[in-house]
């Protein structure tokens, strides 16, 4: 831990004097936008990185307990951006013998300490009538209603694990605001790129996340994690957790590569980062063409017996069908309270259209050079699922530009008309 801590220090001073000082890009200027936000934002971060390690520090003192913690079987759901990952983990997570993470846990608490403190101040808030919930209610709506279209979300929400490394500053969130740091875009692949070394002290650090969160939620709970920026670390979570089991979301890469280059623009317009710049959106995309590749590793000979593979038209199609499959296929029991709630989550997920628009063209890319660049990659990787390859061809939630569907249960060889059915999504609007 003290390890991690100095090490996080001084990338930190690093990265914050490269923010202020070298191109974000490589090519562009540093803007005076950037500058401003940076001189309010690196102090605002220093801090809160501060008062994590104090409550890690506190948690060693108090809370030891949480070591002995152990982490049995749990499921990770994976898959690449913009693959209806958040919504089936918002499903997933009515399911009363799964614990998993939310937005303020991530974000405020990833000590056992901070999570103390903040139920005990909730508590007093509670006797006193409420007020400071109140406050939080309204900020909380003014902040994150702008992100409802890309990925909703709120305090109590349940969120991505993978804030819990922002700590230890391995959040791939952070390469928004700093695209010029190395590390961050080896975290972005992970099991190719990362030394031997750091990969161990990271994967113990997020173990102990892990255990913390059991710790304070019942060490008999299984952990639900959902990261789709953890499609890079999907080996390595193999390899650490031998009892895992995983749930992968795919999405065909036409609809994919435009809709998480879509979602980042407001991030790096934020912090004055050219938001059409061409070496970010190369680097996502390469990032993007590992993500695939890695989660077909993962289910074809790294854990093929423990990973269940599902489409964003099974999901929105038929997600009490897709769930109830996953379930049976990985050996989890289905309480009767959770496939009801299944049911209900069923008719929502068929008429979900989201507001977020986009198109290859936004961003000088075409279908062509997407299918040649992500060639066979989701075939392969949703091969293991007998109905991969035909959703493949049925329409995304709320796609306008999408061809026929195949019939259900089409068989691999379906695969043949790919190619085609590709370059007709790459004009208009499409879901995220």
């Amino acid at each position: 831990m003290l390890r991690l801590f100095l090490i996080s220090t001084l990338r930190f001073a690093g990265i914050a004097g490269g923010a202020l000082l070298r191109s974000p890009d490589g090519l562009s200027p540093v803007r005076p936008r950037r500058v401003l936000v940076m001189l309010g934002f690196l102090p605002v971060f220093a801090v809160a990185q501060a008062i994590h390690w104090l409550g890690f520090l506190l948690d060693e003192i108090f809370f030891r307990g949480y070591r002995r913690v152990a982490i049995r079987e749990p499921l990770f759901v994976l898959g690449v951006p913009r693959s209806g990952t958040t919504n089936l983990h918002a499903v997933l997570a009515q399911d009363p013998q799964l614990t998993t993470f939310s937005t303020w846990e991530c974000l405020f608490a990833p000590s056992v300490t901070q999570r103390v403190f903040w139920r005990a101040l909730g508590r007093l808030d509670a006797r006193l009538g409420g007020p400071l919930r109140r406050l939080l209610s309204l900020v909380e709506r003014r902040f994150f209603a702008a992100l409802d279209d890309v990925h909703a979300m709120s305090l109590d929400t349940p969120e991505e694990d993978y804030f819990a490394l922002l700590p230890v500053l391995s959040c791939f969130i952070l390469a928004l605001p700093f695209p010029h740091a190395a590390h961050l875009w080896r975290m972005g692949t992970f099991d190719r790129d990362m030394p031997a070394a750091e990969r161990e002290r990271l994967l113990a650090f997020y173990a102990d996340a892990l255990r913390r969160h059991l710790y304070v939620h019942g060490p008999d709970k299984r952990l639900l994690s959902k990261n789709a920026a953890f499609a890079s670390l999907a080996g390595s979570l193999a390899a650490q957790f031998p009892d895992a089991r995983f749930l992968v979301c795919l999405r065909d890469p036409v609809q994919t590569v435009p809709s998480q280059l879509s979602s980042i623009r407001a991030g790096l317009a934020f912090f004055g980062v050219p938001e059409d710049s061409a070496p970010i959106r190369e680097r996502f995309v390469d990032q993007l063409a590992f993500y695939y590749e890695n989660l077909n590793a993962l289910a074809r000979t790294g854990a093929p017996t423990r990973t269940v593979v599902k489409t964003l038209p099974q999901l929105k199609h038929d997600l009490a069908g897709a769930v109830r499959d996953a379930y049976s296929r990985l050996g989890l029991p289905l309480t009767p309270d959770f496939a009801t709630a299944l049911e209900a989550a069923a008719a929502p997920a068929r008429a979900y259209r989201s507001g977020h628009r986009y198109a290859l063209a936004d961003f000088g890319l075409d279908a062509d050079s997407i299918v040649q660049r992500f060639a066979g990659a989701y075939t392969e990787a949703g091969s293991g699922d007998t109905t991969a390859v035909a959703a493949r061809n049925s329409p995304g939630p709320g796609d306008a530009q999408t061809a026929s569907p195949e019939p259900a249960g089409a068989p691999a060889g379906a695969a043949a008309s790919t190619t085609m059915h590709l370059r007709g999504q790459a004009a208009g609007a499409s879901r995220c």
